[in-house]
């Protein structure tokens, strides 16, 4: 069978490959320890279960408009005034079937064959392979962990050519946990507005901080930038409501247009029920992130201060998302393995712990780990992985 150039020159997902690896030895009887997966564990509030079964009670079952329900993207529109101090009209809002479907069907509608976007690395897995199915070509810039894995003005500058079209942010990031200060991104925003780039902004983990400092969207700091940016989010991290598949893209009118005629031909619309369950996340008067988060600090901290005295490890602590990102190499060398892969295999192997390698992240150096398990998994977690290491030491 003859299958499309632009599939065969994908990548398959590190985090899936090692998910599935993980899913097998625990049929198999193990007790795996998964820290791959990047969801909460926590099940979706109860209010928003409600007002999906009531939804479907009162036959709210049917076809949508393709860009969502005018009342949930009034809803997002009053979210974007609260948390962000924007000022989105519903024009301006489409909601989708996922916040990775708003990035994709972003790149369908901006990217045309050869165009560059650039992306710092490490980056969310899935970014490079959009921009690739788009017909463009992804521009992987190399940031340093003294620099916090953070793109800095003058590696921005270096990596515009004639046909970079995008600039892909991802604050809180997945997979370093990073955030951008307002003067960082100020001075990436000035750079972008100076060279005619697009700004896409992904701010999935906004709500998961656990700093006293602020997360802040690009498009905020000016007009022009606003104007240059569009921002992606959903309620899959700051609501558990990963498997509702609600994710939703704010910026111009005539990008919001075309990414809604692109997705009347691919999905319709989202599901229904999710629009409503979204609907209600975003008007109640509880905010479940609150919670959330004064959970995950707590693993943070656990996580953190075990696995920075475990030999050949190094890690700065990261300030949002759900992930530690540590540096490895020292002992993958010390182990004896040619390179972290093999290394996260056969940790996984030896001692039933699950982490993701780098190497999808553009960070082959690196480990991700997610946080978003019990304390007392993650404790066990951190013992395993320090006496692999003390096994193996060379």
């Amino acid at each position: 069978m003859l299958l499309a150039n632009k599939v065969k020159s994908l990548s398959p997902s590190a985090t899936l490959e090692i998910s599935a690896k993980a899913q097998q030895l625990k049929k198999e009887g193990h007790d795996v320890i998964g820290l791959g997966v990047g969801e909460p564990d926590f099940n979706t509030p109860s209010f928003i279960i409600d007002a999906a079964k009531k939804a479907m009670d009162e036959g709210k079952t049917k076809y949508t408009p393709s860009s969502g329900i005018p009342e949930l993207k009034a809803a997002i529109s009053n979210k974007f005034k609260l948390d962000n101090e924007l000022s989105y009209c519903t024009d301006e809002i489409i909601v989708t079937t996922g916040a990775k479907y708003a990035l994709y069907t972003l790149f369908q509608v901006l990217i045309n064959t050869d165009d560059e976007v650039i992306v710092p690395a490490p980056y969310w897995v899935s970014y490079p392979e959009q921009v690739k199915l788009a017909g463009g070509k992804p521009i992987i810039v190399e940031t340093s962990e003294e620099k916090q894995f953070k793109l800095t003005p003058e590696q921005l500058e270096q990596a515009i050519t004639d046909k970079t079209k995008a600039l892909i942010i991802n604050s809180p990031s997945n997979p370093t946990g990073m955030m951008y200060n307002e003067d960082e991104l100020r001075k990436l925003g000035e750079i972008c507005l100076k060279n005619d780039i697009i700004i896409v902004s992904d701010e999935i983990y906004e709500k998961l901080v656990y700093t006293n400092d602020k997360h802040i969207s690009i498009a905020q700091l000016s007009p022009k930038l606003k104007e240059q940016t569009v921002v992606i989010n959903g309620v899959s991290k700051s609501h558990a409501m990963t498997g509702w598949r609600i994710g939703y893209a704010a910026g111009s009118i005539d990008i919001i247009k075309a990414m809604t005629n692109f997705v009347s031909h691919a999905t319709s619309n989202p599901t229904s029920i999710s629009q409503y369950a979204t609907l209600a996340a975003y008007e109640a008067e509880i905010d479940p992130t609150v919670k959330m988060r004064e959970i995950f600090a707590d693993r943070l901290d656990t996580l953190y201060n075990s696995l920075i005295n475990i030999p050949g490890i190094s890690c700065d602590k990261p300030k949002g998302a759900f992930y530690l990102f540590p540096n490895v190499k020292e002992a993958v060398q010390m182990n004896g393995f040619n390179n972290t892969d093999d290394w996260v295999k056969a940790l996984l192997v030896d001692e039933k712990v699950a982490l993701v390698p780098g190497t999808g992240f553009g960070a082959p150096n690196n480990v991700r780990l997610s946080y978003a398990t019990s304390k007392d998994e993650l404790i066990e977690a951190a013992k395993r992985i320090e006496r692999f290491v003390k096994k193996h030491k060379k």
